[in-house]
C-alpha cells in the first residue's frame, strides 16, 4: 500500500506542477459556475416576479433532467481524457517505463497508484461541485442536504470511471493525442451500447448494463442503487484489470493467446458481476430524499405486500396499434419498459415481465386502410416490422394467442398489460391518451389492488333519463366511468361499475350509487328501492342540473337538501354568465387530499350550469353537512328570470326574489352513522361538470381540476379504498433567501473570484518551483 500511495503522490505532483491539471480545474470551475448561475438565476427571476417556488432542492440540484448536477454531467467527459492522456503515454514515449519495469514494484501497484491520483483529482472536482451545494444549504429554505450527497457520490464515481477508461487507453499508445481520442471513442461506445442488439433477449441485458448513459440519474435523484454502485465499481475494475494485464503482457513478453485469455477473463468477470447485480432479487436501494420521493408510497407498499405469491405482468403489443405506441411494442423498448416498474421490483423482486407480440385491427382501422388500402392485416404487419427492422415472425395473428383475445378485444387491441397472479386472478393496466402516456404509481397500484382485495362497485342508475356511463356523447359519463384511455376514469383508478335500474332492490354488492340528472320522475316503487338503499347505509353521489328541481328535489330532500330555483350566475366578459368557477373549502381538504391539492395548486372546478344547494343542520335528518365547493368569489347570485344565456344578458333583481351571496354552496358532503358504519353522500349542483364534454374541455386562463372532483369524491365515498392515495408530504424547501443583488454578488464570486483564486494558487506553486 505504501508503494501505491508513493506512486499516487508522485503522479499528483507531476500533475499539479504542469499547467494542464490546473487548467482543467479552472475551466471546470468556470463551467460549473456558469451552469449553476444559469439554473439559480431562473429561480431568482421566478421569485422576483412574484411566483411561489416549490421543491427548490429537487429542481435546483437533484432533478435528473434539468437540475444543476444533470446539466453539469454533460460536460464532464471533455475534461478527463485531457487529464489521463499522458499518464502512461508519457512513460512510454520518454522511456521511463523501463525504470518502472526494472523496479521492485508490481504492475498492479503501478496502475493502482496512478488510478489513486485520478481518484484524488476526482475528489477535487467533486469538492468544487460541493461548494455550490454548500451554497444552497445557506440560501435555500430547509435545504434537503442528504438528497444532494448521493448526487455528489454519483459525480465522483462517474469521474473515476472515466479516469479508469482514460488510464487504460493511455497504456496502449505512446502518443497522448491518440490516447485522448481513444478515450473519447470508448466513452461513445459505452454510451451507445444500450442501443445494440436490443432484439436479442440475453444479449440486450448485457449491453444495456454495459451502457454508462443515465447511470448517474438515480444518484442525482437521491437514490443509491446497488446495481449502479456495482456498475461503477465493475467498470473501474474492468479497465484497471485490462491495464494491469496490458502492462504484464509487455513486461513479461506474454504470448498473445495468454494475454487474450486474461483480457477475456477480466471482461467476462465484469459482465457476470453486472448481470447478477441487475437481477431484481439482488438489488438494494437507499432513498436519501426527505419525502422518500424515489420510493413507493406507504399505500403502494402495503398493496404490494398483500400480493403474495407469483405475479406476472404480460405486455400485449399490437404491431398495428396506433402510431404512438408502435415503438413501445417493439422488442428494443422492453428494457426501458421494465425499468418503469423498478420501484415495484424493489418490494416484490419475484415479479415476472413477459411480452407477447401480435397483430390485429384496432381502433385505428381507418388510418390503416388509408395507408395500406390494398394489403391484408398480415401484409400490413410485415410493412411495419420491416420499417422497424424487426423479424415479422415475431408477431402472431391475434387468433393464435389464446383466450386472452377476448380481453384484448375489450381494450380495442391497444397496447395493454395484463397482471396475473398464480391463483389465476388478473387485471388490466392501460396506457393513456395524455402527455405522460404511461401509467403512474396510482394506476399501477390500483391494478395490483384489484388482485388482492374486493374494490368498490359503482352503480349508475338508469331508466329516468339519467346521464349514460357507456355512451361517448358530450353530456354522458363514459370518460368519467369507463373510458380506457382517460387516466382518471373510475375503471383506471380501481373501481368496477355497472348500470342499475331501480325496478328491484339494489344488490348488496353495490358500494356507491350514482344518480345524475334525473329527467323524469321516479315511480314510487323505484323511489322505495332507493330509500331502502339509503336506509341500509349505502353511499351515493347525486348530480343535479338546472331545470331538474322538480325531479331531483324528491331525492335530495331525503338528506335534508333542497335545490334552489333557477341557477347560479356571475357575469363575465369572456364566458356565459352561468359558467361558475368554484373553489374547495378548507373542510373539503380535510375529507380528501385531492380536494386539498386543488386548493394548493390554486385551481378551480368549472361548473357550466349549476344550481345552488340549500341545507341546514336541523333539516339534514341526522347527517353532518360539509360544504365541499362554493362559488369562487363575490358577484354571483341565483338568477330566476333569464332563460337564454347566449343572447340575453343577466341583471340582479332583488324584487324577483333573486339572492346574492359569496360562497354559495355548489357541492356538499353528508355523513352519518348507520348500522355500525359511516354512510357518505355527495350532492353536486351540476351534472355537466363531470361529463365527457367538460372533462375534455380547456379554457384560456382557467386552471380547471374537474377530474380531481371525481378523484376526491370517490376516494371519500369508497372509504379511501380507491383511487390509491399516492400523495406525499408537501415539500418544505419552497423558498430561497436571495434576491437580484445577492445573486449578482454570488455570480461574481463563482465566475470571477473563485477561478481567480485558483489561478493565483497555480502561479504561486509555479513561482516556488522555478525558484527551487
Amino acid at each position: 500500500m505504501k508503494q501505491i500511495i508513493r506512486i499516487a503522490r508522485t503522479e499528483l505532483q507531476l500533475l499539479f506542477y504542469s499547467p494542464i491539471a490546473w487548467l482543467i480545474l479552472i475551466v471546470f470551475t468556470i463551467q460549473a459556475s456558469l451552469v449553476f448561475c444559469g439554473v439559480l438565476g431562473g429561480f431568482v427571476n421566478f421569485k422576483e416576479m412574484g411566483y411561489n417556488l416549490n421543491a427548490v432542492t429537487l429542481n435546483l440540484y437533484t432533478d435528473p433532467q434539468q437540475g444543476f448536477y444533470a446539466r453539469l454531467l454533460g460536460y464532464l467527459y471533455f475534461y478527463i481524457p485531457l487529464l489521463t492522456m499522458g499518464m502512461m503515454s508519457r512513460e512510454l514515449s520518454s522511456g521511463s517505463i523501463k525504470l518502472l519495469y526494472s523496479s521492485p514494484i508490481s504492475d498492479a501497484q503501478i496502475i493502482f497508484g496512478k488510478f489513486m491520483s485520478i481518484a484524488v483529482y476526482a475528489l477535487l472536482m467533486t469538492g468544487i461541485v460541493f461548494l455550490f451545494t454548500l451554497y444552497g444549504a445557506f440560501v435555500v429554505d430547509q435545504f434537503d442536504f442528504p438528497a444532494t450527497l448521493t448526487g455528489l457520490l454519483g459525480i465522483f464515481l462517474l469521474i473515476c470511471a472515466y479516469g479508469a477508461v482514460g488510464l487504460f487507453m493511455s497504456s496502449l499508445t505512446s502518443y497522448q493525442v491518440v490516447a485522448a481520442m481513444g478515450t473519447f471513442a470508448v466513452f461513445a461506445v459505452l454510451n451507445y451500447t444500450s442501443q445494440l442488439w436490443q432484439d436479442v433477449p440475453f444479449v440486450r441485458d448485457i449491453m444495456f448494463w454495459l451502457s454508462i448513459s443515465g447511470r448517474t440519474n438515480e444518484f442525482i435523484g437521491g437514490i443509491i442503487s446497488s446495481e449502479d454502485l456495482i456498475y461503477f465499481i465493475a467498470v473501474i475494475g474492468l479497465f484497471l484489470g485490462l491495464c494491469i494485464f496490458r502492462f504484464r503482457a509487455v513486461r513479461q513478453k506474454t504470448r498473445q493467446s495468454v494475454s487474450l485469455g486474461r483480457y477475456l477473463l477480466v471482461i467476462g468477470s465484469a459482465v457476470v458481476i453486472g448481470y447478477l447485480s441487475s437481477r431484481p432479487a439482488l438489488m438494494y436501494f437507499y432513498d436519501a430524499t426527505r419525502t422518500k420521493l424515489r420510493t413507493l408510497t406507504k399505500a403502494s407498499q402495503d398493496i404490494v405486500s398483500k400480493a403474495e405469491g407469483g405475479l406476472t405482468i404480460t405486455t400485449y403489443a399490437n404491431a398495428l396499434d396506433e402510431d404512438r405506441w408502435l415503438w413501445m411494442g417493439m422488442p428494443r423498448a422492453e428494457l426501458d419498459d421494465m425499468r418503469r416498474f423498478r420501484e415495484y421490483f424493489r418490494f416484490k423482486p419475484e415479479i415476472k415481465m413477459n411480452y407477447v407480440h401480435y397483430y390485429a385491427k384496432g381502433k385505428n382501422e381507418k388510418s390503416l386502410d388509408q395507408r395500406y388500402p390494398t394489403l391484408n392485416d398480415g401484409a400490413r404487419m410485415g410493412k411495419v416490422a420491416q420499417a422497424y427492422g424487426v423479424d415479422s415472425a415475431l408477431f402472431l395473428p391475434v387468433n393464435e394467442i389464446g383466450s386472452i383475445k377476448e380481453t384484448l378485444a375489450g381494450e380495442e387491441f391497444r397496447y395493454v398489460k395484463v397482471l396475473k397472479r398464480d391463483n389465476g386472478q388478473q387485471s388490466v393496466l392501460r396506457v393513456f391518451n395524455d402527455a405522460m402516456g404511461f401509467p403512474s404509481e396510482a394506476e399501477i397500484s390500483a391494478a395490483i389492488k384489484r388482485l388482492v382485495t374486493t374494490l368498490p362497485k359503482v352503480a349508475f342508475v338508469e331508466g329516468h333519463g339519467e346521464r349514460d356511463c357507456i355512451k361517448e356523447g358530450d353530456r354522458d359519463y363514459n370518460k368519467f366511468a369507463r373510458e380506457n384511455t382517460f387516466r382518471h376514469s373510475l375503471i383506471n383508478q380501481g373501481f368496477d361499475f355497472e348500470q342499475l335500474s331501480l325496478d328491484k332492490e339494489v344488490p348488496a354488492h353495490i358500494s356507491i350509487m350514482v344518480i345524475a340528472d334525473v329527467k323524469t320522475a321516479m315511480p314510487e316503487s323505484h323511489l322505495q328501492h332507493l330509500k331502502q338503499y339509503v336506509a341500509r347505509g349505502g353511499n351515493l353521489l347525486i348530480a343535479a342540473e338546472p331545470k331538474r328541481q322538480g325531479t331531483m328535489n324528491v331525492i335530495t330532500e331525503l338528506f335534508g337538501v333542497r335545490l334552489m330555483e333557477g341557477r347560479l350566475v356571475k357575469p363575465s366578459r369572456d364566458y356565459q354568465a352561468d359558467l361558475i368557477l368554484t373553489r374547495p373549502t378548507k373542510e373539503a381538504g380535510d375529507l380528501s387530499g385531492a380536494f386539498g391539492s386543488v386548493h394548493r395548486n390554486k385551481q378551480v372546478v368549472v361548473m357550466p350550469s349549476v344550481v345552488g344547494l340549500r341545507y341546514n343542520e336541523a333539516a339534514a335528518k341526522g347527517y353532518k353537512v360539509t360544504p365541499l365547493f362554493v362559488t369562487d368569489s363575490a358577484g354571483a347570485w341565483n338568477e330566476l328570470e333569464t332563460v337564454d344565456f347566449v343572447d340575453d344578458s343577466v341583471a340582479f333583481n332583488l324584487e324577483a326574489g333573486e339572492t346574492a351571496a359569496a360562497d354559495l354552496a355548489t357541492a356538499i358532503a353528508l355523513s352519518r352513522k348507520v348500522n355500525g358504519k359511516e354512510q357518505k353522500v355527495i350532492i353536486l349542483g351540476d351534472a355537466d361538470c363531470i361529463s365527457n364534454g367538460e372533462l375534455g374541455h380547456t379554457r384560456k386562463d382557467i386552471m380547471s381540476a374537474n377530474f380531481m372532483l371525481i378523484a376526491g369524491s370517490f376516494n371519500w365515498l369508497s372509504n379511501y379504498e380507491a383511487p390509491v392515495d399516492v400523495s406525499r408530504p408537501p415539500f418544505t424547501d419552497n423558498n430561497i433567501h436571495i434576491g437580484k443583488t445577492g445573486f449578482k454578488i454570488s455570480k461574481i464570486a463563482f465566475t470571477g473570484v473563485l477561478p481567480t483564486l485558483m489561478v493565483l494558487g497555480y502561479l504561486l506553486i509555479w513561482f516556488r518551483r522555478r525558484r527551487q
